[in-house]
């Protein structure tokens, strides 16, 4: 019998990668992928063989699709940013079996949801990202399953059912899941012509979008998800959440929703990057 043993809320901003390289930006996204690589940790810690990741940068428009390849393997550009990530590996083991699965009960559950392996079927940095710092260090790398959290024409009720649909499939398989909820939390970038007069790479575009933003980890650090889960499509729509918090709705789903009462723990302090807000959240089980 399969479960989740650990669950995260992450960024995945490109300046981690770029955090790395020589250069001005040198070291200034350190704490996020101490962040990562402290998750990664947890998850082993805690028995977890997979991955199953919420991607807020994999877009679509029709059903809902899992990336659930048996291996996956390349050298990734992003189209948004190829500035930012630009040639940068991956090589990760799939879990076809339990992605087929989540897809198989959601559809049961009325949520119309696809598995996917194609081998042209690329990964997208909200996937790639996390994973480059949770499940790369390590002399055996954990499987991975990609969930697409950008989500176009979908309602929220919808999300929720396919979180819920995910842990029942985690619960009928034999994996043991870190399941990644990868977005931001206000996500309303600077717009081009202002970016660079403002600092754009460390400042918020919205001073209501930061303070709500702390107010939302206040609410998760102190257990108190139903009020949150009441007020999320408001913040949703009104902070401009990241894919509008699908991956968040996918996790709380998957959790319980506002059955879920643990107390969340922030792992990277609250930053801003190119007007959002970001951060690492680890939510116990």
């Amino acid at each position: 019998m399969g479960e989740i043993v650990m669950a995260a809320k992450v960024t995945h901003v490109p300046t981690m990668v770029m955090s790395e390289l020589d250069g001005p930006l040198k070291g200034v996204r350190q704490s996020a992928i101490d962040g990562h690589r402290e998750l990664g940790r947890r998850a082993r810690e805690a028995g977890a063989d997979t991955f199953v990741v919420l991607d807020t940068h994999w877009l679509v428009n029709a059903a809902y699709h899992i990336n659930a390849n048996h291996h996956f393997e390349g050298m990734f550009t992003s189209h948004e940013f190829p500035q930012f990530i630009k040639d940068m590996p991956y090589a990760y083991d799939g879990n076809a079996a339990l992605g087929d699965l989540i897809a198989e009960t959601a559809r049961a559950n009325d949520v119309y949801t696809l598995s996917h392996q194609v081998d042209s079927l690329d990964l997208e940095y909200g996937t790639l990202v996390p994973m480059r710092y949770m499940n790369m260090d390590h002399d055996e790398s954990l499987k991975v399953v990609s969930v697409a959290a950008m989500c176009t024409v979908h309602s929220l009720a919808q999300s929720r059912r396919l979180g819920a649909s995910i842990a029942e499939a985690i619960r009928k398989s034999d994996s043991k899941v870190a399941l990644i909820a990868s977005g931001s939390l206000s996500h309303q970038i600077w717009p081009n012509d202002i970016y660079a007069e403002n600092n754009g790479t460390f400042t918020i575009s919205s001073k209501f979008n930061e303070v709500v933003d702390r107010r939302v980890l206040e609410l998760w650090q102190n257990g108190e998800h139903e009020l949150f889960l009441e007020m999320l499509p408001d913040y949703a729509k009104y902070c401009d959440g990241e894919g509008d918090m699908h991956d968040t709705i996918m996790l709380y789903g998957a959790l319980g929703w506002d059955q879920y009462k643990g107390k969340a723990e922030v792992i990277t302090e609250y930053f801003p990057s190119s007007g959002t807000g970001q951060t690492n959240v680890f939510f116990p089980l």
